[in-house]
């Protein structure tokens, strides 16, 4: 009885499909009587195909707004396990900040490249304002306690951003290089 994944029977005997194994030398290989077809997907130049072929080894790139996600979200993550760990914001999130601002330098495209130096300190300023200890409540205090911390920490700061900074700036010039020579 014919059902799902079944090739239906004739005269009892079932039918026969083609062979997915290489033919033995000497022996003519089998053909497959239905024709196969191939889906086959415009690509622009320098998409990557879907299927077929593998990864260059290139990292992925990531454009301005993914950039700044990136550096939010991780750095935010950084400043929680910090945070927990040691009940406040310190070393640990400073390298952290370094490790964050060197990953998305490194990462982001070429178009893009102006956006590694600027998320970082903003990242920074978010992880500061969600995670840093306030004393008392109000916009003051928090505005406050945002200034201290910054000034505090403002070594890490200046350090992770002038890192992503140095890289962007290496990135550009060697990129730049490049276009001349062709």
């Amino acid at each position: 009885m014919p059902g799902p994944g079944r090739a239906p029977e004739t005269d009892g005997a079932p039918a026969a499909r083609p062979s997915r194994l290489r033919p033995v030398a000497g022996q003519p290989a089998a053909r497959p009587s239905v024709p196969r077809l191939r889906l086959r997907l415009p690509l622009r130049r320098g998409d990557a195909p879907l299927y077929g072929r593998r990864r260059t080894g290139r990292p992925t790139r990531l454009t301005a707004i993914g950039t700044g996600v990136v550096a939010v979200l991780a750095t935010l993550a950084v400043a929680g396990v910090d945070r927990l760990l040691f009940g406040g914001l310190g070393w640990l999130f400073g390298l952290g900040y370094l490790v964050v601002c060197f990953q998305l330098a490194v990462r982001v495209r070429y178009a893009d490249l102006l956006a590694a130096p600027i998320s970082g300190p903003i990242a920074f300023a978010v992880a500061m304002l969600a995670l840093a200890p306030v004393k008392s409540p109000g916009v003051t205090a928090q505005v406050v306690a945002l200034a201290t911390g910054l000034a505090l920490r403002a070594g890490w700061l200046f350090s992770g951003t002038g890192l992503a900074a140095l890289i962007v700036l290496a990135r550009f010039i060697a990129q730049r290089r490049i276009h001349r020579s062709r």
